[in-house]
């Protein structure tokens, strides 16, 4: 997995690439966000659209991501999940806990409201 950091404005944009699954560089997603947070950011949108594979170990990277934000009054946005990955949400019951957006303008717009 590998993760480029970018930013709009006050949004933080992370873009994932790759699997998010045991041995590829699990725990990467979850340092990134502490790093991002001791840095004061706020806004955080993850972008899954080249993530090929997730496992429960990916999952578990995004579900302590989103707690570890939450507890810091941050807030998280998925966007452009693919079928696969939307899948391993639906199956976990995971979706109605994330904001997931199909755009990324659409993400960025509900940091405005």
């Amino acid at each position: 997995m590998e993760i480029t950091k970018r930013e709009k404005g006050e949004v933080t944009i992370l873009d994932i690439k790759g699997k998010m699954a045991l041995g590829y560089n699990e725990g990467a997603l979850r340092e990134e966000i502490e790093d991002l947070l001791k840095e004061g950011k706020r806004k955080i949108i993850i972008n899954l659209s080249e993530v090929s594979y997730m496992d429960s170990t990916g999952v578990g990277e995004l579900v302590s991501s989103f707690r570890e934000a939450k507890n810091r009054e941050a807030v998280i946005k998925i966007i452009n999940v693919g079928n696969k990955v939307y899948r391993t949400l639906t199956i976990m019951k995971l979706l109605p806990i994330f904001e997931v957006f199909s755009s990324e303008e659409e993400a960025l717009k509900s940091f405005a409201k």
